[in-house]
């Protein structure tokens, strides 16, 4: 009987002391000894059970009924009781020496220990272990949860005899669902009915993760009581290890409203944790052998192994997915894309690994979302409640609105997410939905709470109907599985390496922008003082050369021409690969003066792609720029030889050689220019570089790695190259417009394009500074053409250029910017001056424009 008589309360009914209950069923006898072997507890039904001679009273000595033998056995066992809740079994042993043989379980409860005592039953072992051994092959074939629960419990039927054998898993709400049965033909079938969460109460669900096999033999069976039912500590035997415990009344009026008159149950632990369970019922009362008992058991841990394998090999699948999904992600961001603009592409990675309807992201106040999901609004009307709940975990839920009241205006569209929490403050998340989907479960009898039966004294009372009762649950998605689970945990993970690598790619980028930028300073400080002390050298040079004022204007102009589209080629190269001797021609264009016969260039031609073209621009420059001054293109006598070979392995030798100038000495000083020179192709190219400074003249050689390299099979000469651009110089053909409007902001270009217009033949030019200036001309004449320059320091000149659109006058854009192309041509210019622009590109714009009037 329980020793507790005091009515159950509802809300007790999970804190039933089921292992205090001081009885037993009567197929067996229980003594417990203290640890000098005294009798502590025992049963009232020891004499029946091992004979009348042996009736212990309480205190003493169990030796006193035992043989000396049977002692020492017991204690032999005792000796191995070294965990937790272990059980050592002894099977046929002779207690009182007369020959009658007894199997026994033995384990320690606090500081006592239990022997529990039932008949001997001779070779039950041998016969279970010899029927269990052909299944346990089988049970290793099974892929399925299902299929291994269906062999297991017609096995279970066969050896045990029971009416029927259930194998039910436990869900994630604790409900169980009884996925395999077998059963005598005249029974109505439990298959797929599922029992709710309070048919087991949470004690009783923890004594069968400790103690996994428990049977009633007769539920109409009076239970022994074991006396006393206080100890001597003053409390009641602990009997959670016991198999002959009796069961609280509340479980045994369960069972006699299902029909049953004897079960069995044992459970299957994976983890420590309750995963499922064999349920046995019969119709009439069935006892077991301890033997076979031990064999059903035996199977149950077979299976329980059978199924952790099963699992791990799921498992190992999760793995393997969740691999793929870290690899694909990491390959989505490899280019950096930012995370919030990437849900239609993390969409399908994710789909393919987890079953979702939609996809949301949350980061830094910005909203994005993908498929079934909430909107904006919604969203934020739940984050308060998840900013409060997320910790770092995961937030799993197939119902929102049970969990945020919030989420209750959107059921329709999501019901179920998993949450991943993906930074810390402030909370960012990333979503997974999925969409409302009506279930329909059959329930074994409507579960409900229980109720107090006025009947029986008000004690509460188990439902008595457990047939099959369908149920409509809606506001609910499908269940997240638990793979499923643990791939968003490893999804989160990856998103995590994502959003910091991200993050750490972004710093690395701003702080390779910021040494870019101050590189670029230096370089455009040192470019800046070069080009003006070189443009001062030119003016001082030319003065030589020139017999008129005129003639002067045009060396000078034109020189400064050649020296602007050697810049052009340091930029050109960014997009695509660009010729070596292009590179060579515009930057040696400036020194020759019609001299081209001082600058050979040798060997094939050589394409540079942009990667190495900006670094060999800024050495070939710099080469050609200390020439100018100090070597060989400095006087009037030198000669520079270029030599360019393709090396075995595709790589560029470039040679330099600089023969009939002044003598030369190494600089006592190594500027930004050497630098460049010595070290930028090894250090940016892993190239190599050579500058020797003979007395004869500067001797280089530099070597291009191959993969920077592509070769052409046709070079031309620098001197072909001059010869080319002279012949294509455009020359005017006909009539020159007679007004043409110039928009430009600085007074020293507006004054010598002015002039030089005038000298190409144009009557009247029109100077404005201003885009309203420009219009206000345009309100009262009608130019025949116009210069617009498009940036005008704090304003553009797209008004002016819409004005003349409209009215039909050609017009061409002016702009230091090599970008403009694509905006031309929005705009509708005849074409582009690229600044600095002299009297030949002049001439092209004039003839252009007689070209356009005479079609």
């Amino acid at each position: 009987m329980n020793i507790h008589t005091k009515d159950i309360e509802l809300t007790e009914c999970d804190r039933e002391a089921i292992h205090h209950i001081s009885a037993i069923q009567d197929f067996g006898a229980l003594i417990a000894v203290t640890n000098d072997w005294n009798v502590a507890h025992r049963s009232r039904n020891i004499a029946e059970i091992i004979g009348d001679s042996c009736d212990p009273e309480i205190g003493d000595p169990l030796a006193d009924y035992f043989s000396s033998d049977a002692i020492a056995e017991l204690r032999r066992a005792t000796s191995s009781l070294f965990a937790a809740d272990t059980v050592e079994r002894l099977f046929g042993v002779d207690l009182r020496g007369d020959g009658n043989l007894f199997d026994c379980a033995v384990h320690q409860s606090n500081n006592l220990l239990v022997i529990e005592i039932e008949p001997h039953e001779v070779e039950a072992i041998d016969r279970g272990l010899r029927i269990i051994r052909p299944v346990v092959s089988k049970l290793e074939q099974h892929d399925s949860y299902r299929s291994l629960g269906d062999e297991a419990c017609h096995f279970l039927r066969d050896m045990l005899g029971y009416d029927r054998v259930m194998f039910y898993r436990f869900l994630p709400d604790e409900s169980g669902q009884v996925i395999a049965e077998a059963k005598r033909d005249d029974l109505e079938t439990y298959l797929d009915l599922r029992y709710p969460q309070a048919d087991i109460p949470q004690q009783a669900r923890a004594l069968f993760v400790r103690n996994r096999f428990r049977i009633i033999a007769d539920m109409s069976a009076p239970s022994i009581p074991v006396e006393p039912a206080i100890g001597a500590d003053g409390v009641p035997l602990d009997m959670s290890m016991s198999t002959l415990r009796a069961h609280s009344q509340m479980h045994v009026e369960y069972m006699r409203n299902m029909g049953v008159g004897a079960s069995l149950a044992i459970s299957i632990v994976i983890d420590g944790k309750l995963w499922g369970m064999f349920a046995c019922h019969h119709h009439e009362a069935r006892s077991l052998s301890y033997g076979l008992r031990t064999v059903a058991e035996l199977f149950s841990e077979l299976v329980s192994l059978v199924i952790e394998r099963l699992g791990n090999r799921k498992v190992a699948k999760r793995v393997e997915a969740s691999r793929e999904l870290h690899d694909r992600l990491i390959r989505s961001f490899a280019d950096g894309a930012a995370l919030s603009q990437s849900l239609p592409s993390l969409d399908p990675i994710i789909s393919r690994a987890i079953d979702i309807d939609g996809i949301s992201i949350f980061i830094d106040g910005s909203y994005n979302a993908k498929g079934h999901a909430p909107t904006e609004e919604e969203f934020l009307s739940i984050l308060p409640q998840l900013n409060a709940s997320a910790d770092g975990r995961l937030i799993i839920t197939d119902n929102l609105a049970e969990k945020f009241p919030g989420a209750g205006s959107f059921p329709a569209r999501v019901a179920g997410a998993i949450i991943l929490s993906i930074s810390r403050r402030p909370r960012d998340y990333f979503i997974l939905w999925r969409r409302e989907e009506l279930q329909n479960v059959t329930w074994a009898g409507k579960p409900g709470k229980l109720q107090p039966d006025s009947s029986n004294g008000n004690r509460i009372s188990p439902r008595k109907s457990f047939g099959a009762w369908e149920e409509t649950m809606r506001g609910r998605s499908r269940e997240w599985s638990h793979p499923e689970q643990k791939l968003a945990e490893s999804l989160r993970s990856s998103l995590l390496e994502v959003i910091l690598r991200l993050t750490d790619e972004q710093a690395k980028e701003r702080a390779r922008a910021q040494q870019q930028q101050e590189l670029l300073i230096a370089e455009l400080n040192h470019r800046v003082r070069n080009i003006l002390n070189l443009i001062r050298g030119l003016i001082n040079q030319s003065r030589g050369e020139a017999v008129s004022i005129d003639d002067f204007s045009e060396i000078v102009g034109g020189r400064i021409s050649a020296l602007s589209l050697a810049h052009d080629n340091i930029t050109k190269g960014n997009w695509s690969s660009a010729p070596l001797s292009e590179l060579i021609n515009s930057e040696a264009d400036a020194y020759l003066a019609g001299k081209t016969d001082r600058v050979l260039v040798s060997g094939p031609e050589a394409l540079i792609n942009p990667e190495a073209y900006t670094v060999l621009a800024l050495v070939i420059h710099e080469m050609i720029t200390n020439s100018a001054k100090y070597g060989a293109l400095s006087d009037g006598s030198g000669v520079l030889k270029i030599g360019i070979e393709k090396a075995s392995d595709g790589a560029l030798e470039l040679s330099w050689k600089e023969i009939g100038g002044p003598p030369v000495q190494a600089p006592e000083r190594r500027g930004f220019g050497s630098t460049i020179v010595e070290r930028s192709i090894p250090f940016e190219l892993n190239g190599e570089a050579e500058v020797r400074f003979e007395l004869s003249g500067v001797e280089a050689r530099w070597c291009i790695p191959a993969k920077y390299v592509s070769w052409g099979e046709t070079r031309a000469t620098v001197n072909e190259q001059v010869q080319k651009e002279k012949d294509i110089q455009p020359t005017m053909t006909s009539e020159p417009p007679k007004t043409v409007l110039l928009v430009e902001d600085s007074m020293l270009i507006a004054l010598d394009t002015e002039d030089c217009l005038k000298e190409l033949g144009v009557t009247t030019v029109l100077v404005e500074s201003t885009v309203q200036g420009a219009i206000e001309i345009l309100a009262n004449k009608t130019p025949d053409a116009a210069i617009l320059d498009y940036n005008l320091g704090s304003e553009n000149s797209e008004g002016v250029a819409e004005a003349l659109a409209k009215r039909g006058i050609p017009f061409w854009l002016a702009t230091g910017y090599g970008e403009m192309k694509d905006r031309a041509e929005v705009l509708g210019a005849s074409g582009l001056l690229t600044k600095p622009y002299g009297r030949d590109e002049l001439t092209g714009l004039l003839a252009a424009y007689a070209k356009q009037k005479n079609t």
